[in-house]
């Protein structure tokens, strides 16, 4: 797909200039510019990138539910001990 994009003079030959320096065409330059926009505004820029996001989100996602049954577990875990306490001293008493 083609599209056209303005530069003004001066940055277009600076971007010629750059293509030159590191013996790359411009459609390479181009190229790498939108993808390290696209990373920086955290959209992905192809089917690898969208897996390895879509993988990551998942395994924060079961690492917060597994912390959150643990504290529950946990919290539910002192409530009986304490509730078997109370329980104890009241048939002492």
């Amino acid at each position: 797909m083609r599209k056209l994009i303005a530069f003004d003079e001066d940055t277009f030959d600076k971007l010629k200039q750059l293509a030159r320096d590191h013996m790359i065409s411009l459609q390479d330059l181009a190229d790498e510019a939108f993808m390290d926009l696209l990373e920086k505004h955290g959209v992905p820029a192809d089917l690898k990138d969208a897996l390895h996001k879509s993988a990551a989100a998942d395994g924060e996602e079961a690492d917060r539910t597994a912390r959150k049954e643990k504290t529950k577990a946990k919290t539910n875990a002192k409530t009986n001990i304490d509730t078997k306490r109370k329980q104890r001293s009241r048939t002492s008493a």
